[in-house]
C-alpha cells in the first residue's frame, strides 16, 4: 500500500525482488491516486480495496501486508480491527506518526507551501529525489503520477483513525522500519508501547523515502518477514 501523493509505482523495486524470488505479490492504487486519480479518495473507499486485496491473496496462502506512509498507517488500522482481517503479518514503513496535532500541521504546512510555489514546486521535488534516491529507483515514485489534488482530503482523513486503539489489538507479526531521519518518526516510543511485540528497524542514512533509499535493505525486511509468515503457516 503506497504513500500519500504517489501511487502503486513507488514498490517496482520490490516487486521485482518478490518475483525473482517466486513470491506472488500485488501493488495497488488507492483511491484518488495513481490509475484512480480521477476518484475521490475516501476512508471507505480505501479500506474497502485493502480488504478486496488482501482477501482475494488470502485465498492462495497467509498474507503478509506491506504499507508505506499513508499506507501504512491504513494497513495498520486495518489490520488491528476488532474483527480483524486475514493479515498473517505487517509491515508498516514510514509510519510512526500519529496524523494529528504537531505532526499533521507541520505536513500540512509543507504540502502548502509547495502548492503556492511555481509549478506547484515540483521541480523541488525532483532535485530532492535527483539528490537522495539512487537511479535504480528514482523514477518509481513518479511513474503512476504525482496525486496533489488528493493531499488534503487525505490529510483531513486520516486524522480520524484511531491508530493507538487498532495497533494495541494487532498481534500478528508487526515490523515498523522508518528511515534514520524520517521527519515522521514522532510517535516512534508511543507505538513501541502499544505493540510491544514489534520489531522496530532503523534504516541508516536514509530519511522517509527509506523503500527507494536502499531498497536492498527493504528487501531483506521484507525477506525477514516472509521468513516469519512461512514458519507460522
Amino acid at each position: 500500500m503506497h504513500g500519500i501523493r504517489t501511487s502503486a509505482t513507488m514498490w517496482r523495486a520490490q516487486l521485482a525482488w518478490l518475483e525473482e524470488h517466486g513470491v506472488p505479490a500485488r501493488a495497488v492504487d488507492l483511491p484518488g491516486h495513481g490509475s484512480r486519480m480521477a476518484e475521490q479518495f475516501t476512508l471507505d473507499g480505501a479500506f474497502r480495496t485493502i480488504d478486496e486485496a488482501v482477501r482475494d491473496a488470502a485465498e492462495r496462502g497467509p498474507v503478509l501486508l506491506v504499507g508505506h506512509s499513508m499506507g501504512g498507517l491504513l494497513s495498520l488500522e486495518y489490520t488491528g480491527a476488532e474483527d480483524p482481517p486475514p493479515v498473517a503479518a505487517l509491515i508498516a514503513a514510514s509510519s510512526t506518526a500519529l496524523p494529528r496535532g504537531a505532526a499533521l500541521s507541520t505536513y500540512r504546512a509543507l504540502a502548502g507551501a509547495f502548492d503556492r510555489l511555481p509549478g506547484r514546486g515540483m521541480w523541488i521535488t525532483e532535485r530532492v529525489l535527483a539528490a537522495t534516491i539512487p537511479p535504480e529507483t528514482r523514477g518509481d515514485f513518479a511513474a503512476g503520477g504525482y496525486a496533489l489534488d488528493a493531499q488534503s482530503v487525505v490529510l483531513r482523513s486520516l486524522s480520524t483513525l484511531d491508530l493507538t486503539a487498532a495497533v494495541h489489538r494487532i498481534h500478528v507479526p508487526l515490523w515498523f522500519v522508518n528511515g534514520q531521519f524520517d521527519q515522521l518518526r514522532s510517535h516512534e516510543r508511543l507505538f513501541r508501547r502499544l505493540a510491544p511485540h514489534a520489531e522496530h528497524i532503523v534504516v541508516p542514512r536514509t530519511s522517509h523515502l527509506v523503500t527507494a533509499m536502499r531498497p536492498h535493505v527493504f528487501n531483506a525486511v521484507l525477506r525477514l518477514a516472509l521468513a516469519v509468515v512461512r514458519q507460522g503457516s
